[in-house]
């Protein structure tokens, strides 16, 4: 049987979402760096690293799509979604 467009498209959603939930975990850790610093340690380069972890996962870096990937994913189900039966 073959698979619909639709069906297809929110499988691409989930795949996309789940490679954004997998990352994800790297600016929690890098969060939770920043909210255990005390105050001998170098914040401002603990801050630095955060916004370049979230710029990684939010663009994908070098390699991957990042939060942009499901975006599009997401764009691409809500337009098959969106056409009459």
């Amino acid at each position: 049987m073959s698979e619909s467009a639709i069906e297809k498209a929110r499988r691409e959603v989930e795949a996309e979402f789940a490679q954004f939930r997998e990352q994800f975990g790297r600016v929690l850790e890098a969060v939770e760096q920043v909210s255990s610093a005390g105050p001998l340690d170098d914040v401002h380069g603990l801050l630095e690293r955060l916004e370049d972890t979230v710029n990684d996962v939010r663009t994908g870096g070098a390699f991957g799509s990042g939060a942009k990937g499901h975006r599009s994913a997401l764009e691409k189900y809500e337009k098959v979604a969106a056409q009459p039966s």
